[in-house]
Protein backbone atom coordinates (compact mmCIF):
# COMPACT_ATOMS: atom_id res chain seq x y z
CA UNK A 1 0.00 0.00 0.00
CA UNK A 2 1.17 3.83 -0.62
CA UNK A 3 2.08 6.18 2.43
CA UNK A 4 -0.46 8.51 0.84
CA UNK A 5 -3.84 7.09 0.26
CA UNK A 6 -6.69 9.33 -1.87
CA UNK A 7 -10.16 10.33 -0.73
CA UNK A 8 -12.83 9.30 -2.43
CA UNK A 9 -13.94 11.45 -5.26
CA UNK A 10 -10.31 13.28 -5.00
CA UNK A 11 -7.06 13.21 -7.36
CA UNK A 12 -4.41 10.51 -6.57
CA UNK A 13 -2.34 12.31 -4.18
CA UNK A 14 0.46 14.42 -5.65
CA UNK A 15 3.29 16.83 -5.22
CA UNK A 16 3.60 20.03 -7.27
CA UNK A 17 6.34 21.37 -8.85
CA UNK A 18 5.18 23.88 -11.12
CA UNK A 19 2.86 22.51 -13.84
CA UNK A 20 3.63 19.03 -13.13
CA UNK A 21 2.47 16.93 -11.01
CA UNK A 22 4.97 14.41 -9.04
CA UNK A 23 3.98 10.98 -7.87
CA UNK A 24 6.61 8.31 -6.64
CA UNK A 25 5.77 4.55 -6.19
CA UNK A 26 4.75 2.98 -3.13
CA UNK A 27 4.87 6.42 -1.82
CA UNK A 28 1.92 8.37 -4.16
CA UNK A 29 0.57 4.80 -5.83
CA UNK A 30 0.61 1.29 -5.27
CA UNK A 31 2.49 -1.28 -7.20
CA UNK A 32 0.02 -3.16 -9.37
CA UNK A 33 0.85 -6.83 -10.10
CA UNK A 34 -0.39 -7.54 -13.77
CA UNK A 35 1.04 -4.08 -14.72
CA UNK A 36 4.32 -5.59 -13.00
CA UNK A 37 4.72 -9.06 -14.90
CA UNK A 38 3.34 -6.86 -17.82
CA UNK A 39 6.65 -4.27 -17.55
CA UNK A 40 8.50 -7.63 -17.33
CA UNK A 41 7.04 -8.52 -20.54
CA UNK A 42 6.63 -6.52 -22.52
CA UNK A 43 9.51 -4.70 -21.99
CA UNK A 44 10.77 -6.32 -25.10
CA UNK A 45 9.28 -4.18 -27.47
CA UNK A 46 11.88 -0.72 -26.20
CA UNK A 47 14.15 -3.22 -27.21
CA UNK A 48 12.63 -3.85 -31.17
CA UNK A 49 13.81 -0.31 -32.10
CA UNK A 50 17.42 -1.86 -32.02
CA UNK A 51 17.56 -3.64 -35.43
CA UNK A 52 16.16 0.00 -36.35
CA UNK A 53 19.05 1.84 -34.84
CA UNK A 54 21.14 -0.57 -36.07
CA UNK A 55 20.47 -0.14 -39.56
CA UNK A 56 19.82 3.03 -40.03
CA UNK A 57 22.05 5.12 -37.97
CA UNK A 58 24.84 2.76 -38.51
CA UNK A 59 25.34 1.66 -34.93
CA UNK A 60 26.91 -1.60 -33.01
CA UNK A 61 23.96 -3.78 -31.49
CA UNK A 62 25.96 -2.52 -27.27
CA UNK A 63 25.73 1.28 -28.43
CA UNK A 64 21.79 0.42 -29.74
CA UNK A 65 21.19 -1.20 -25.81
CA UNK A 66 22.63 1.55 -23.65
CA UNK A 67 19.75 4.36 -26.31
CA UNK A 68 17.37 1.76 -24.80
CA UNK A 69 17.97 2.37 -21.41
CA UNK A 70 18.22 6.20 -21.65
CA UNK A 71 14.15 5.40 -23.23
CA UNK A 72 13.32 2.93 -20.22
CA UNK A 73 14.04 6.37 -18.15
CA UNK A 74 11.74 8.63 -20.97
CA UNK A 75 9.07 6.18 -20.33
CA UNK A 76 8.68 6.39 -16.75
CA UNK A 77 8.61 10.38 -16.94
CA UNK A 78 4.74 10.63 -17.29
CA UNK A 79 3.61 8.86 -14.62
CA UNK A 80 6.02 10.66 -12.51
CA UNK A 81 5.04 13.78 -14.00
CA UNK A 82 1.31 13.78 -13.93
CA UNK A 83 0.54 12.38 -17.37
CA UNK A 84 -2.71 9.65 -17.12
CA UNK A 85 -1.20 8.25 -20.62
CA UNK A 86 0.93 5.35 -20.48
CA UNK A 87 3.61 6.70 -22.93
CA UNK A 88 5.70 4.91 -26.21
CA UNK A 89 6.77 5.86 -29.78
CA UNK A 90 4.63 7.95 -32.00
CA UNK A 91 4.55 4.19 -33.76
CA UNK A 92 2.60 5.53 -36.93
CA UNK A 93 5.43 7.99 -37.89
CA UNK A 94 8.02 5.38 -37.93
CA UNK A 95 7.70 4.56 -41.58
CA UNK A 96 8.15 8.66 -42.18
CA UNK A 97 11.37 8.95 -39.96
CA UNK A 98 12.73 6.10 -41.56
CA UNK A 99 11.89 7.38 -44.95
CA UNK A 100 13.67 10.54 -43.74
CA UNK A 101 16.76 8.38 -42.98
CA UNK A 102 16.92 6.85 -46.20
CA UNK A 103 18.38 10.21 -47.40
CA UNK A 104 21.34 9.88 -44.97
CA UNK A 105 24.28 7.72 -44.61
CA UNK A 106 24.16 5.18 -41.58
CA UNK A 107 26.73 6.61 -39.30
CA UNK A 108 27.67 10.57 -38.25
CA UNK A 109 25.46 11.77 -41.19
CA UNK A 110 22.06 9.81 -40.24
CA UNK A 111 22.90 10.66 -36.64
CA UNK A 112 23.21 14.37 -37.18
CA UNK A 113 19.78 14.24 -39.43
CA UNK A 114 18.03 12.01 -36.43
CA UNK A 115 19.13 14.92 -33.78
CA UNK A 116 17.83 17.69 -36.28
CA UNK A 117 14.50 16.08 -36.28
CA UNK A 118 14.18 14.84 -32.45
CA UNK A 119 15.04 18.74 -31.67
CA UNK A 120 13.01 20.14 -33.73
CA UNK A 121 9.72 17.62 -32.44
CA UNK A 122 10.98 18.92 -29.00
CA UNK A 123 10.44 22.92 -29.62
CA UNK A 124 7.13 22.00 -31.29
CA UNK A 125 5.61 20.09 -28.43
CA UNK A 126 7.36 23.17 -25.87
CA UNK A 127 6.23 25.80 -27.98
CA UNK A 128 2.36 24.43 -27.81
CA UNK A 129 2.73 23.07 -23.90
CA UNK A 130 3.84 26.71 -22.77
CA UNK A 131 2.15 28.61 -24.57
CA UNK A 132 -1.30 25.98 -24.01
CA UNK A 133 -2.08 26.06 -27.59
CA UNK A 134 -2.01 22.67 -27.45
CA UNK A 135 -5.20 22.14 -25.24
CA UNK A 136 -6.93 24.69 -27.24
CA UNK A 137 -5.81 22.54 -30.88
CA UNK A 138 -8.08 20.00 -28.98
CA UNK A 139 -11.05 22.17 -30.07
CA UNK A 140 -10.18 23.92 -32.44
CA UNK A 141 -9.27 21.51 -35.05
CA UNK A 142 -12.48 20.05 -36.70
CA UNK A 143 -13.68 16.60 -35.54
CA UNK A 144 -13.63 15.09 -39.15
CA UNK A 145 -9.83 16.09 -39.61
CA UNK A 146 -9.10 14.65 -36.20
CA UNK A 147 -10.97 11.66 -36.23
CA UNK A 148 -9.51 11.42 -40.41
CA UNK A 149 -5.83 11.75 -38.66
CA UNK A 150 -6.19 8.99 -35.89
CA UNK A 151 -7.71 6.29 -38.97
CA UNK A 152 -5.04 6.99 -41.11
CA UNK A 153 -2.70 6.69 -38.63
CA UNK A 154 -4.23 3.23 -37.95
CA UNK A 155 -4.61 2.24 -41.77
CA UNK A 156 -0.88 3.22 -42.22
CA UNK A 157 0.56 0.94 -39.34
CA UNK A 158 -1.35 -2.15 -40.51
CA UNK A 159 -0.57 -1.64 -44.38
CA UNK A 160 2.95 -1.68 -42.96
CA UNK A 161 2.78 -5.23 -41.68
CA UNK A 162 0.25 -6.52 -44.45
CA UNK A 163 2.36 -5.13 -47.38
CA UNK A 164 4.48 -7.56 -50.35
CA UNK A 165 7.92 -7.88 -48.28
CA UNK A 166 6.31 -6.95 -44.81
CA UNK A 167 6.70 -9.08 -41.17
CA UNK A 168 3.60 -11.32 -42.50
CA UNK A 169 5.77 -12.68 -45.72
CA UNK A 170 8.53 -14.21 -43.39
CA UNK A 171 6.72 -15.01 -40.17
CA UNK A 172 2.76 -15.39 -41.30
CA UNK A 173 2.32 -18.52 -38.68
CA UNK A 174 3.41 -16.00 -35.39
CA UNK A 175 2.04 -12.85 -36.26
CA UNK A 176 -1.40 -14.21 -37.34
CA UNK A 177 -1.55 -16.22 -34.50
CA UNK A 178 -0.69 -13.53 -32.25
CA UNK A 179 -2.51 -11.16 -33.40
CA UNK A 180 -5.80 -12.96 -33.27
CA UNK A 181 -5.02 -14.15 -29.80
CA UNK A 182 -3.86 -10.68 -28.14
CA UNK A 183 -7.14 -8.90 -30.27
CA UNK A 184 -9.38 -11.42 -29.23
CA UNK A 185 -8.30 -11.29 -25.25
CA UNK A 186 -8.70 -7.06 -25.63
CA UNK A 187 -11.62 -6.57 -27.21
CA UNK A 188 -13.37 -9.69 -28.35
CA UNK A 189 -17.39 -9.17 -26.83
CA UNK A 190 -17.57 -12.89 -25.96
CA UNK A 191 -14.81 -13.05 -23.98
CA UNK A 192 -15.59 -10.15 -22.48
CA UNK A 193 -18.87 -12.66 -21.49
CA UNK A 194 -16.76 -15.29 -20.82
CA UNK A 195 -14.51 -13.35 -18.01
CA UNK A 196 -17.54 -12.38 -16.51
CA UNK A 197 -18.24 -16.20 -15.74
CA UNK A 198 -15.06 -17.21 -15.20
CA UNK A 199 -12.41 -16.24 -13.06
CA UNK A 200 -9.50 -18.05 -14.72
CA UNK A 201 -10.71 -15.65 -18.04
CA UNK A 202 -10.13 -12.98 -15.52
CA UNK A 203 -7.06 -13.22 -14.92
CA UNK A 204 -5.89 -14.00 -18.43
CA UNK A 205 -7.97 -10.48 -19.36
CA UNK A 206 -5.87 -8.52 -16.71
CA UNK A 207 -2.61 -9.41 -19.11
CA UNK A 208 -3.67 -7.83 -21.88
CA UNK A 209 -1.88 -8.77 -25.15
CA UNK A 210 0.59 -10.94 -23.15
CA UNK A 211 -0.78 -13.83 -23.54
CA UNK A 212 -0.88 -13.09 -27.59
CA UNK A 213 2.85 -12.00 -27.86
CA UNK A 214 4.26 -14.89 -25.92
CA UNK A 215 2.54 -17.60 -27.78
CA UNK A 216 3.23 -15.98 -31.06
CA UNK A 217 7.37 -16.04 -29.71
CA UNK A 218 6.74 -19.89 -28.27
CA UNK A 219 5.15 -20.33 -32.25
CA UNK A 220 7.82 -18.43 -33.85
CA UNK A 221 10.40 -20.60 -31.94
CA UNK A 222 9.01 -23.53 -32.64
CA UNK A 223 8.05 -23.23 -36.66
CA UNK A 224 11.57 -22.02 -37.15
CA UNK A 225 10.34 -18.16 -38.07
CA UNK A 226 12.45 -17.14 -35.39
CA UNK A 227 16.34 -18.17 -34.08
CA UNK A 228 16.43 -20.16 -30.58
CA UNK A 229 17.46 -17.83 -28.10
CA UNK A 230 21.31 -18.44 -26.33
CA UNK A 231 20.12 -17.21 -22.77
CA UNK A 232 23.05 -15.49 -20.71
CA UNK A 233 22.72 -14.98 -17.11
CA UNK A 234 23.74 -11.68 -15.21
CA UNK A 235 23.03 -8.14 -14.99
CA UNK A 236 22.77 -6.15 -18.56
CA UNK A 237 25.96 -3.94 -18.45
CA UNK A 238 24.75 -1.60 -21.26
CA UNK A 239 27.84 0.05 -23.07
CA UNK A 240 27.26 3.98 -22.44
CA UNK A 241 31.01 4.86 -23.73
CA UNK A 242 30.41 3.26 -26.81
CA UNK A 243 27.19 5.17 -26.60
CA UNK A 244 28.88 8.39 -26.37
CA UNK A 245 30.69 7.81 -30.17
CA UNK A 246 27.48 7.82 -31.44
CA UNK A 247 26.05 10.99 -30.05
CA UNK A 248 26.12 14.69 -31.62
CA UNK A 249 28.78 15.62 -29.00
CA UNK A 250 31.42 13.62 -30.57
CA UNK A 251 29.85 12.96 -34.13
CA UNK A 252 29.20 16.83 -34.27
CA UNK A 253 26.00 18.70 -34.61
CA UNK A 254 24.03 19.49 -38.10
CA UNK A 255 24.13 22.07 -40.47
CA UNK A 256 21.08 24.36 -40.93
CA UNK A 257 20.21 22.67 -43.93
CA UNK A 258 19.47 19.26 -42.00
CA UNK A 259 17.51 21.07 -40.08
CA UNK A 260 15.39 23.00 -42.92
CA UNK A 261 15.45 19.05 -44.79
CA UNK A 262 13.80 17.84 -41.27
CA UNK A 263 10.51 20.32 -40.82
CA UNK A 264 8.21 18.25 -42.85
CA UNK A 265 8.80 15.38 -41.36
CA UNK A 266 8.73 16.97 -37.45
CA UNK A 267 5.67 18.43 -38.44
CA UNK A 268 3.79 15.04 -39.72
CA UNK A 269 5.02 13.25 -36.67
CA UNK A 270 3.71 16.13 -34.71
CA UNK A 271 0.29 15.76 -36.43
CA UNK A 272 0.23 12.21 -35.70
CA UNK A 273 1.26 12.27 -31.84
CA UNK A 274 -1.89 14.85 -31.80
CA UNK A 275 -4.07 12.28 -32.79
CA UNK A 276 -2.33 9.65 -30.36
CA UNK A 277 -3.53 12.14 -27.45
CA UNK A 278 -7.18 12.57 -28.74
CA UNK A 279 -7.05 8.54 -28.65
CA UNK A 280 -5.59 8.43 -25.15
CA UNK A 281 -7.72 10.60 -23.57
CA UNK A 282 -10.80 9.25 -25.45
CA UNK A 283 -10.09 6.22 -24.11
CA UNK A 284 -9.63 7.88 -20.40
CA UNK A 285 -12.66 9.26 -21.16
CA UNK A 286 -15.13 5.99 -21.94
CA UNK A 287 -13.91 4.77 -18.55
CA UNK A 288 -13.59 8.02 -16.11
CA UNK A 289 -17.25 7.97 -15.20
CA UNK A 290 -17.41 4.40 -14.30
CA UNK A 291 -15.32 5.35 -11.37
CA UNK A 292 -16.37 8.00 -9.42
CA UNK A 293 -14.04 7.39 -6.91
CA UNK A 294 -11.02 9.25 -8.88
CA UNK A 295 -10.82 12.90 -10.21
CA UNK A 296 -8.41 12.28 -13.03
CA UNK A 297 -6.93 16.03 -14.50
CA UNK A 298 -6.55 15.21 -18.14
CA UNK A 299 -3.92 18.14 -19.20
CA UNK A 300 -3.18 18.14 -22.60
CA UNK A 301 -0.61 21.09 -22.18
CA UNK A 302 1.43 18.87 -19.51
CA UNK A 303 0.99 15.90 -21.85
CA UNK A 304 2.74 18.16 -24.55
CA UNK A 305 5.47 19.64 -21.95
CA UNK A 306 6.66 15.73 -20.34
CA UNK A 307 6.77 14.62 -24.12
CA UNK A 308 8.51 17.45 -25.29
CA UNK A 309 11.18 16.48 -22.22
CA UNK A 310 11.39 13.16 -23.57
CA UNK A 311 11.73 14.23 -26.88
CA UNK A 312 15.00 16.80 -25.92
CA UNK A 313 16.74 13.42 -23.64
CA UNK A 314 16.44 11.17 -26.43
CA UNK A 315 17.83 14.42 -28.94
CA UNK A 316 21.06 14.54 -26.81
CA UNK A 317 21.49 11.01 -25.49
CA UNK A 318 19.55 8.65 -27.91
CA UNK A 319 18.55 9.57 -31.20
CA UNK A 320 15.29 7.39 -31.68
CA UNK A 321 13.32 6.56 -34.84
CA UNK A 322 10.66 5.72 -33.31
CA UNK A 323 10.54 9.14 -31.25
CA UNK A 324 8.98 9.64 -28.04
CA UNK A 325 5.17 9.68 -28.09
CA UNK A 326 2.50 10.86 -25.95
CA UNK A 327 0.38 7.02 -26.30
CA UNK A 328 1.75 3.20 -26.12
CA UNK A 329 -2.30 2.70 -27.38
CA UNK A 330 -2.20 -0.94 -26.65
CA UNK A 331 -0.83 -0.93 -23.60
CA UNK A 332 -3.16 2.29 -22.30
CA UNK A 333 -5.64 0.31 -23.76
CA UNK A 334 -4.44 -2.68 -21.58
CA UNK A 335 -4.63 -0.37 -18.48
CA UNK A 336 -7.54 1.18 -18.99
CA UNK A 337 -9.28 -1.71 -19.33
CA UNK A 338 -8.71 -3.01 -15.93
CA UNK A 339 -8.83 0.32 -14.48
CA UNK A 340 -12.39 0.34 -15.72
CA UNK A 341 -13.05 -3.08 -13.40
CA UNK A 342 -12.91 -1.00 -10.39
CA UNK A 343 -10.51 0.42 -7.14
CA UNK A 344 -9.84 -3.26 -6.00
CA UNK A 345 -8.47 -3.96 -9.82
CA UNK A 346 -6.68 -1.30 -9.95
CA UNK A 347 -6.34 1.67 -7.12
CA UNK A 348 -5.36 4.77 -9.54
CA UNK A 349 -4.82 5.20 -13.38
CA UNK A 350 -1.65 6.38 -12.32
CA UNK A 351 -0.49 3.25 -10.38
CA UNK A 352 -1.45 1.49 -13.81
CA UNK A 353 0.89 2.97 -16.16
CA UNK A 354 3.39 4.04 -13.40
CA UNK A 355 4.15 -0.12 -12.29
CA UNK A 356 3.71 -0.93 -15.88
CA UNK A 357 6.85 1.47 -17.22
CA UNK A 358 8.98 1.44 -13.64
CA UNK A 359 8.98 -2.14 -14.17
CA UNK A 360 10.00 -2.46 -17.67
CA UNK A 361 13.07 -0.05 -17.11
CA UNK A 362 14.38 -2.80 -13.91
CA UNK A 363 13.56 -5.61 -16.48
CA UNK A 364 16.03 -4.29 -18.94
CA UNK A 365 19.37 -4.72 -16.16
CA UNK A 366 18.17 -8.53 -16.08
CA UNK A 367 20.30 -10.28 -18.68
CA UNK A 368 18.25 -13.65 -19.38
CA UNK A 369 15.31 -11.46 -20.15
CA UNK A 370 17.34 -9.36 -22.42
CA UNK A 371 19.05 -12.37 -24.00
CA UNK A 372 15.34 -14.45 -24.45
CA UNK A 373 13.65 -11.88 -26.29
CA UNK A 374 16.80 -11.13 -28.29
CA UNK A 375 15.35 -13.08 -31.45
CA UNK A 376 11.74 -12.21 -31.53
CA UNK A 377 12.29 -8.51 -31.77
CA UNK A 378 10.27 -7.87 -34.85
CA UNK A 379 7.32 -9.97 -33.39
CA UNK A 380 6.42 -7.57 -30.57
CA UNK A 381 6.77 -4.40 -32.92
CA UNK A 382 4.44 -6.26 -35.21
CA UNK A 383 1.47 -6.92 -32.97
CA UNK A 384 2.13 -3.10 -31.43
CA UNK A 385 1.16 -1.86 -34.53
CA UNK A 386 -1.64 -4.09 -35.51
CA UNK A 387 -3.05 -3.50 -32.10
CA UNK A 388 -2.76 0.25 -32.28
CA UNK A 389 -4.19 0.38 -35.96
CA UNK A 390 -7.00 -1.31 -34.88
CA UNK A 391 -7.58 0.93 -31.45
CA UNK A 392 -6.80 3.87 -33.71
CA UNK A 393 -9.44 3.18 -36.43
CA UNK A 394 -11.87 1.84 -33.29
CA UNK A 395 -11.62 5.20 -31.46
CA UNK A 396 -11.61 7.31 -35.21
CA UNK A 397 -14.65 6.05 -35.86
CA UNK A 398 -16.16 5.97 -32.88
CA UNK A 399 -15.57 10.25 -32.41
CA UNK A 400 -17.79 10.92 -35.84
CA UNK A 401 -21.23 12.15 -35.55
CA UNK A 402 -22.85 12.47 -38.77
CA UNK A 403 -22.57 11.02 -42.29
CA UNK A 404 -21.11 14.30 -43.67
CA UNK A 405 -18.21 13.74 -40.87
CA UNK A 406 -17.51 10.30 -41.60
CA UNK A 407 -17.08 11.17 -45.67
CA UNK A 408 -14.49 13.79 -44.50
CA UNK A 409 -13.00 11.85 -42.30
CA UNK A 410 -12.94 8.77 -44.58
CA UNK A 411 -10.83 11.00 -47.59
CA UNK A 412 -8.42 11.77 -44.85
CA UNK A 413 -7.48 8.82 -43.56
CA UNK A 414 -6.97 7.35 -46.84
CA UNK A 415 -5.12 10.15 -48.05
CA UNK A 416 -2.85 9.84 -44.98
CA UNK A 417 -2.53 6.02 -45.34
CA UNK A 418 -0.46 7.12 -49.28
CA UNK A 419 3.29 5.65 -49.43
CA UNK A 420 4.01 8.83 -49.88
CA UNK A 421 6.13 11.45 -47.49
CA UNK A 422 4.04 14.14 -48.24
CA UNK A 423 0.37 12.55 -47.53
CA UNK A 424 0.37 13.83 -43.92
CA UNK A 425 0.45 17.37 -45.56
CA UNK A 426 -1.46 16.12 -48.24
CA UNK A 427 -3.99 15.52 -45.79
CA UNK A 428 -4.15 17.91 -43.16
CA UNK A 429 -4.41 20.68 -46.40
CA UNK A 430 -8.03 18.23 -48.19
CA UNK A 431 -9.31 17.85 -44.53
CA UNK A 432 -9.31 21.61 -43.85
CA UNK A 433 -10.55 22.21 -47.51
CA UNK A 434 -13.47 19.90 -47.11
CA UNK A 435 -14.41 20.94 -43.42
CA UNK A 436 -14.69 24.38 -45.24
CA UNK A 437 -16.53 23.26 -48.37
CA UNK A 438 -18.93 20.49 -47.30
CA UNK A 439 -19.34 20.55 -43.76
CA UNK A 440 -20.07 24.33 -42.67
CA UNK A 441 -23.99 24.94 -42.88
CA UNK A 442 -22.42 28.58 -43.90
CA UNK A 443 -19.50 29.07 -46.12
CA UNK A 444 -18.01 31.95 -44.47
CA UNK A 445 -19.27 34.32 -40.93
CA UNK A 446 -20.26 32.27 -37.81
CA UNK A 447 -22.89 29.72 -37.70
CA UNK A 448 -25.34 29.24 -34.97
CA UNK A 449 -25.32 26.00 -33.27
CA UNK A 450 -28.65 24.95 -34.55
CA UNK A 451 -27.78 25.23 -37.54
CA UNK A 452 -29.18 22.70 -39.68
CA UNK A 453 -27.02 20.15 -41.62
CA UNK A 454 -29.25 18.57 -44.64
CA UNK A 455 -27.92 15.30 -46.03
CA UNK A 456 -27.49 13.63 -49.56
CA UNK A 457 -31.16 11.91 -49.08
CA UNK A 458 -32.58 14.78 -48.00
CA UNK A 459 -33.04 13.92 -44.53
CA UNK A 460 -32.01 17.23 -41.92
CA UNK A 461 -30.72 16.84 -38.73
CA UNK A 462 -29.78 19.85 -36.21
CA UNK A 463 -26.15 19.36 -34.78
CA UNK A 464 -27.43 20.95 -31.44
CA UNK A 465 -30.33 18.13 -31.28
CA UNK A 466 -27.54 15.54 -32.21
CA UNK A 467 -25.29 16.62 -29.43
CA UNK A 468 -28.22 16.72 -27.13
CA UNK A 469 -28.71 12.90 -27.96
CA UNK A 470 -25.54 12.02 -27.75
CA UNK A 471 -25.13 13.58 -24.33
Amino acid sequence: MPILNREHGAEQPYWPLGPFQVRLPLIHYRLEMPEVIQGLIMFVVGLAMIPLLETYLGMPYEAALAFTFIAGLGYILPSLLGVPLVPGWITPAIPVVLLYLKGFEPGPEAIKAMFALQLEVTLIFLFLGVTRLGSKLVDVIPNSLKSGIIIGAGIAALMGELKTGGRIDSTPISLLLGAIISAYILFSLSFKNVVNASPLAKRIANFGMIPGMVIAMVIGWTSGEYATPNIEWGITQPDFALMWQYLTFTVGFPGWDVFLLAIPTAVIAYVIAFGDIIVGFTLVKRIDHLRADEKIDGSVDRVHLVTALRNLLHAFLAPWPGLAGPLWTAAHATVAERYAMGRKAMDSIYSGGGSFWVTGFVALFILPLVTLFKPVLPIALSLTLILTAYICIMVGMEQLKNPTERGVAGIVAVTLAMPDPKSTVYAVAIGLILYFLIERPKLFGKHAPEDEVIFADGAEESPAKERAEVS
